[in-house]
């Protein structure tokens, strides 16, 4: 193996595992025109029931009594222009999609106003969040959304699997499927701000053996909305498959690849007013003229290699295992104008401008094992899911402006410090029939965690070898009614707990603060109905926190959201869905979610901005950034039997950037209209070629999202008193745009 010496002395070995475009696109042609079979249809049934054995541990069936909703292939592959996971199911129900660079780069989703550090996210049962974070970062594998044959939304509490609870979602991803036959794809796509979109995809088919092998390539590269907010990512899926007559095995490598501008500090609304591409990142004045540094990225490689083992003991019994080792590694790069030298532990005194980078090294190993009996009336699965976790952050001065101070450079590791994590979950959950019509649903996990932190922080914060052990036990049970062939009642309860995340634990830490976990009652009562024309389902849900962690406005100084414990709080509210085809050439599909957010018993401070009066507090305020109306529509036109053309409406009511519910932090609600068309020309054989075009943001509209928050005071203009003001920044969204995207099939 290759090694690559960094600037702080460390090894880089993701380098080692890199491949050229020219080299990806030529494993992809050998596979595409490998030798493939057509399947009998036993093997087809075969086949369809040993990839289901897979995922079955972590989807539920309409028999299980929880909210969900099923997202396929097709539907995958017609947002594939919307470039992220997030926007890709922006039209799903009490979804929030949200950007800070105009939908390429970093993005991020909220369901039920529940941010994505709450919301478990996996790939065929392995977590994909981050241990320590608990969040996914969608920017750092491209295209992970063209990866899935399938996603479910299980809304709500969701059904147990490894890693961090869902607190409010979670979304179970399944990997494409070995097809019965040879195939290729390429996919080319353009769009605004220079945004350029690229993959080629290719498989075997099942050969004879019962091997199969397929590869996906992706790339996007984008200038960006804002200024600086430049991207180049990456990604790479092969999978290599064997199937026999009861057992599957599957390898997996998942390696993404993300250079991103920083965008995530926002702007003053009067900036935005004059320049609304304006980005502060990188900003420095040298004799009153301004610059910017071109190197303020966010970088970052991440690797996931899995190996799945399925097999079908007997008629009632299947066993799943799987094993999983992501290596991720990456920094920020910024340029830090008037610091204090004591800011970098640097022995000097004054200030100067400095280039810094934040750097991280991980590794995750994760293993997990199910076992799985279906009767004729009871079904039960037990399984038991390890993760074991070690994580580097350390920083480095590279740079100086003043030269008249000497030091080594780089000055490594002005912060360093590790996290450790043991996370154990064990859980049995199955159904019951009394009936045709009637079955209980249960689902017990018990879940140990153990995290130490041990070292010095960015903000020269010592841990101290910090240790906190959580032990939780999450249990869920629910009820099914069958009431005919086309109707269906739930009802299910259950609770979740969850602990902080690194960066709560670490900035609480720093202010002295204490931070606790977090528990979850979860109560829902579904009804659905469907017939062959049309279809509506309405979900009611309450989910009655204690000391739930929320955003309390303001980011850290690497754009995480800094949390804040309220102590009793609750999201309430109802969800319908529905859908009529009125005819075969026009159908419309809608949901709308009512909700009431709110945290109880919060007191706060506020002042008029410039006073020096301050007034405290004491009520029920919403909670932050939770809008208590969310809709969407999609009316979709099929014109002739190749061509489909849709307007998407999507709509997120009022929010607040705090939990204090004051309209100075308040975010305006919008609508927005999308437009999306595609046609398809037929070719010799199975080849195809598809064009597609979505504009969105039809009707220009003009608005923001809240980047922070906060409230300052000024203690030095007077010496008799103090003067409060209140502070916010905007992340500014893009007027009208669109992507174009050619699709060839063979």
């Amino acid at each position: 193996m290759v090694k690559h010496n960094n600037s702080c002395g460390r090894y880089r070995f993701f380098e080692a595992t890199r491949m050229s475009r020219r080299q990806m696109i030529a494993c992809c042609a050998v596979l595409a025109f490998s030798f493939g079979i057509q399947l009998t249809a036993s093997a087809q049934d075969t086949v369809r029931t040993l990839d289901e054995v897979l995922i079955q541990d972590v989807r539920v069936s309409n028999k299980a009594p929880l909210t969900t909703a099923t997202v396929g292939r097709e539907e995958l592959d017609e947002a594939r222009g919307s470039v992220s996971v997030p926007y890709m199911l922006e039209t799903q129900t009490s979804v929030v999609a949200s950007s800070e660079n105009g939908s390429v780069g970093a993005t991020s989703i909220r369901i039920r106003g529940v941010d994505a550090s709450r919301i478990n996210v996996n790939i065929n049962g392995i977590t994909l969040n981050d241990p320590e974070s608990q969040s996914v970062f969608w920017a750092n594998i491209p295209n992970l959304g063209g990866m899935a044959q399938s996603l479910q939304i299980q809304r709500g509490v969701g059904a147990s699997t490894g890693g961090s609870p869902a607190f409010g979602a979670a979304i179970n991803m399944q990997t494409l499927n070995a097809r019965n036959s040879a195939y290729g794809t390429a996919d080319i796509g353009y769009g605004s701000w220079n945004t350029k979109q690229y993959s080629i995809s290719a498989g075997t088919g099942i050969m004879k053996s019962g091997l199969s092998f397929d590869v996906a390539y992706s790339g996007l590269t984008s200038d960006g909305f804002l200024r600086g907010g430049q991207t180049d990512q990456q990604s790479l899926f092969a999978s290599a498959s064997w199937y026999g007559k009861r057992t599957l095995i599957k390898l997996l490598a998942i390696i993404g690849q993300q250079n991103t501008g920083i965008t995530w500090d926002g702007a003053d609304s009067a900036t935005l007013d004059a320049d609304p591409h304006y980005n502060p990142a990188g900003e420095y004045y040298v004799d009153g003229n301004v610059f910017y540094y071109p190197n303020a990225t966010d970088n970052y490689w991440q690797q996931h290699y899995q190996l799945y083992v399925s097999h079908i003991l007997s008629d009632r019994w299947s066993l799943n295992g799987a094993l999983d080792y992501t290596h991720g590694y990456g920094y920020d790069e910024y340029y830090k104008a008037g610091k204090k030298f004591s800011s970098f532990n640097l022995p000097f005194a004054g200030r100067s401008d400095f280039i810094t980078r934040k750097i991280m090294a991980n590794n995750a190993y994760t293993g997990n094992l199910a076992l799985r009996y279906a009767g004729d009336k009871l079904s039960l699965s037990f399984g038991d899911n390890i993760l074991l976790f070690d994580g580097d952050h350390y920083g480095n001065v590279l740079w100086c402006r003043d030269t008249s101070v000497h030091f080594a450079t780089p000055f490594e590791d002005w912060y360093s410090y590790t996290g450790y994590k043991v996370d154990n979950s064990t859980y049995v959950k199955g159904t019951y029939d009394f009936s045709n019509n009637l079955n209980v649903y249960a689902d017990l996990q018990l879940r140990m965690v153990d995290y130490t932190m041990n070292g010095v922080t960015d903000d020269a914060d010592t841990l101290s070898d910090f240790n906190s052990n959580y032990l939780f036990f999450n249990p869920k049970a629910g009820v099914n009614w069958r009431i005919d062939d086309h109707q269906r009642t739930y009802f299910v309860a259950g609770i979740s707990n969850r602990e902080p995340t690194r960066s709560d634990i670490k900035d609480c830490h720093a202010n002295h603060d204490t931070i606790k976990a977090e528990t979850m009652l979860d109560l829902e009562l579904g009804y659905q109905i469907a017939h062959s024309h049309w279809a509506f389902n309405a979900n009611l849900y309450a989910m009655l926190y204690k000391d739930q962690l929320t955003p309390n406005g303001d980011v850290s100084n690497s754009g995480y959201a800094l949390m804040e414990n309220v102590e009793k709080s609750y999201r309430i509210g109802i969800e319908l869905e529905g859908g009529y085809r009125f005819t075969d050439w026009f159908r419309m599909d809608a949901n709308l979610t009512l909700s009431r957010n709110m945290a109880l018993g919060v007191t706060y401070t506020d002042f008029a901005s410039g006073d020096s009066v301050l007034s405290t507090f004491t009520a029920d305020v919403p909670l932050s950034l939770s809008p208590s109306l969310i809709g969407a529509a999609i009316a979709t036109f099929i014109p002739c039997k190749d061509a489909k053309i849709q307007l998407i409406g999507k709509y997120v009511g009022k929010q607040y950037a705090d939990n204090t519910g004051r309209e100075c932090y308040a975010i305006d609600p919008y609508f927005l209209l999308n437009f999306r068309a595609s046609y398809t020309w037929h070719l010799k054989g199975t080849n195809e070629i598809e064009a597609q075009l979505l504009v969105n943001n039809v009707l220009n509209h003009q608005y923001r999202l809240s980047a922070w928050v906060g409230d300052w005071v000024d203690d030095w203009s007077s010496p008799t008193a103090n003067y409060y003001y209140h502070d916010r920044a905007w992340f500014q969204q893009p007027g009208i745009n669109f992507m174009g995207r050619l699709v060839y099939r063979f």
